[in-house]
């Protein structure tokens, strides 16, 4: 029999996990060398949001290329099964939009979809790219 309790992170990992969203949802382009260092490019924090679900939703469309380019997967949901796609439509981050759709992103992907997004806050000029007849 295994034993699953896992033991706390040392506090100077904790900082340095937390410093590393914090350069997610800042846009800090520094992060991408992390990743490259070994860093997981899928890393999660307690909402299960990726460093590209939070730099997509915050706008910053060159981390998301970035992180995108070292292996961070465009269509990785959150806990609450959101796309990064879906949230930059929600947030109206058009750039990052077109990087994500650029990169392959699931328009169907997560709950709201991409597409129910687009119709939801009135961006049928995206339905042609998503793949749907607007």
């Amino acid at each position: 029999m295994s034993d699953t309790t896992q033991e706390p992170l040392p506090d100077d990992v904790q900082e340095l996990v937390i410093r590393l969203f914090e350069m997610a949802r800042s846009g800090n382009v520094d992060l991408v060398e992390y990743i490259r260092q070994g860093v997981d490019a899928n890393l999660r924090n307690m909402e299960g949001n990726t460093f590209l679900m939070l730099a997509a939703y915050s706008g910053h469309a060159n981390l998301v290329k970035g992180l995108i380019e070292v292996g961070a997967d465009p269509d990785a949901l959150n806990e609450r099964g959101q796309s990064p796609l879906a949230g930059a439509i929600f947030k109206k981050e058009d750039e990052v939009v077109d990087v994500l759709i650029d990169a392959g992103a699931d328009p169907r992907a997560g709950h709201p979809t991409a597409v129910d997004s687009a119709r939801m806050f009135g961006r049928e000029d995206l339905l042609g790219r998503l793949g749907e007849a607007e």
